[in-house]
């Protein structure tokens, strides 16, 4: 359950900050839906224009990651950090960026061999291999 109001609609027409926000949300996806994130987030203008501007710096400008492997990465933070919300909604991003069912059957392995290793590795308390320093 929210633990704040999710705006409608209208609400967001009768205040110019959110509805500018949503409107640009519309045009950069090119759809209609505003995912419940974004109108949680509009109870703080502020901050949903702040992460919404921060999230189309990382997530949608061309950069040297494309767009799908930028999802992947979203999923699998999303997983370590136990945000079922997050995994659901990048999940169908990423399908709707081409994610295929035999490359989301290998990324939940990844997912899981990295969680599995990483707790072994932390356990053993392993120190880190001088050659993998890379700050020389």
């Amino acid at each position: 359950m929210a633990t704040v109001r999710l705006w409608t609609d209208t609400e967001a027409e009768a205040a110019p900050r959110v509805q500018a926000v949503f409107a640009d949300i519309r045009a950069v996806r090119g759809s209609d839906f505003i995912n419940n994130f974004w109108r949680g987030l509009a109870n703080d203008p502020a901050t949903l224009e702040r992460t919404w501007s921060s999230l189309k710096e990382v997530m949608v400008a061309p950069s040297a990651l494309d767009p799908l492997t930028k999802e992947l990465i979203y999923i699998a933070v999303s997983v370590a950090s136990g945000c079922s919300y997050c995994i659901h909604s990048h999940t169908a991003a990423a399908r709707a960026k081409g994610l295929t069912d035999a490359q989301y059957g290998d990324l939940l392995a990844v997912i899981g061999m990295a969680s599995e290793t990483n707790r072994l590795v932390t356990a053993l308390g392993i120190p880190v291999d001088p050659e993998f320093d890379v700050t020389g």
